[in-house]
């Protein structure tokens, strides 16, 4: 056993036979780390569904039934039959104005806060006039009685006050659903008053107070959009199939505005039927919270064998250096520790900041392995240069983390320097002829 104690491959493979076996405990960890995140997203959709989800608003469209007739063989009587088919025209508005507001609030469940809002949403704009005599359908087979407008809206619950719509100065309520699924799954419908000639354009507009959560989307039907909006949250997420044109965001909030052409977007502004899914060119905001601790102690613990291996590299060489021997079990219980520091990272980022709680755990764990190996090793030098080593580590990964445009680079010099720096101290080193016990004769 002696004779093992003092191995130089034995030893080197008891240590990375322990570091491989706490990656087993760091996997635990990262699956912990993704169950926190799904209990935070099963709070944010718990409450949405209590408030109201996410909001996307698609429309106005314009929809005009109409009969188209077929033929259809029948087997019975040899004969052909004409039967009609009721199908739908739909129509996008020339021009659309959009301004709108948005006052968020912050909601609780449990540890985790939930963004929602009121938003009050004003719509206008103008339908051109409808060139029925060039259309492939006889006038007669329209239902223009039966036409009406759409507004989709994912979650009708947010709905707050009824929804009065002016079309060409006329008063009408909306009511309740879609007549059809050709374009929106969920929303509200008008019946409008639409004229036999072609010389009429119809002004409409209609104010839209809504709650929602998180997100706000408009879909550009318009052969131009125009959309603006404002809010007192000051850390939006700009998404979607476009970003804004011009936008400010400061500590006062943010106003954004966005001008999109029918060009823009790969969709008529007149079709019949489902040809086309329009909410594919939905853009909006996102009221971010800026809680991103999840995301980052994913990251971090992605780091756990460059933690464990160049700690156990720093304790091989004082090894090898100082003539100092550790036990595996030390070993093992130094990695424990800086297993630890992942789970008071998790634990301490749910209550703080990330930066805040990186900080405290690197700082628990560096006094708890400083102390542990003045202790082992009874030297106070070897301590601090541990010490000094683990920070900058420990300050090495804080750094990559907070980038993310450049944390590869910056991670693969670290790295670079690191094996340069251990290729430097262990050159003079004769590996052939190692002896950790400078008492025993070789």
């Amino acid at each position: 056993m002696k004779n093992l104690k003092y191995n130089l491959f034995f030893k080197t493979g008891l240590i990375i036979l322990v570091a491989l076996l706490l990656l087993i405990p760091s996997a635990m960890i990262e699956n912990l780390i993704r169950e926190r995140e799904n209990t935070q997203f099963e709070a944010v959709v718990e409450v949405s569904s209590k408030w109201s989800s996410a909001q996307s608003l698609i429309g106005p469209v314009l929809t005009i039934p109409y009969t188209r007739y077929v033929k259809q063989f029948q087997k019975k009587d040899s004969a052909e039959k004409v039967i009609g088919i009721k199908e739908y025209m739909h129509f996008l508005p020339e021009n659309l104005q959009i301004n709108g507001s948005l006052t968020p609030e912050k909601r609780n469940r449990g540890i985790y806060e939930i963004v929602v809002y009121n938003s009050n949403v004003q719509f206008s704009g103008n339908f051109a006039s409808i060139d029925f005599k060039n259309m492939d359908i006889p006038l007669k087979d329209m239902q223009l009685d039966k036409a009406y407008l759409s507004i989709g809206i994912n979650d009708l619950r947010g709905i707050e006050k009824q929804i009065n719509l002016n079309w060409n100065k006329q008063i009408s309520l909306f009511n309740p659903g879609t007549v059809n699924n050709d374009i929106l799954q969920s929303g509200i419908n008008a019946l409008v008053n639409i004229a036999a000639n072609d010389q009429t354009t119809y002004q409409f507009s209609f104010n839209l107070e809504l709650k929602g959560s998180q997100l706000l989307y408009f879909t550009p039907v318009g052969k131009i959009t125009d959309v603006t909006l404002e809010s007192n949250w000051n850390n939006p997420s700009f998404s979607g199939a476009f970003l804004p044109d011009n936008h400010t965001v400061d500590e006062k909030g943010f106003q954004s505005h966005w001008n999109i052409l029918h060009l823009n977007r790969n969709y008529p502004q007149t079709w019949i039927g489902s040809k086309y899914s329009i909410d594919e060119s939905a853009f909006g905001v996102d009221l971010l919270l800026p809680v991103d601790n999840y995301q980052k102690s994913t990251r971090t613990i992605k780091y756990a064998i460059l933690f464990i291996a160049l700690t156990f590299m720093v304790f091989f060489f004082v090894e090898i250096l100082n003539k100092k021997f550790i036990h595996p079990i030390q070993y093992i219980l130094v990695g424990f520790a800086l297993i630890i520091f992942f789970s008071l990272l998790l634990s301490i980022s749910e209550h703080l900041k990330f930066n805040m709680a990186y900080i405290l755990s690197a700082l628990a764990t560096l006094l708890l392995i400083s102390g542990y190996v003045k202790a082992i090793l009874k030297s106070t030098n070897l301590t601090f240069l541990i010490a000094g080593i683990l920070t900058i580590l420990y300050s090495f990964i804080f750094v990559i983390i907070q980038l993310q445009d450049f944390a590869l680079l910056i991670g693969s010099i670290g790295l670079f320097i690191i094996l340069g720096l251990v290729m430097y101290f262990s050159r003079k080193i004769d590996w052939y002829n190692l002896n950790l016990n400078e008492d025993e004769s070789e």
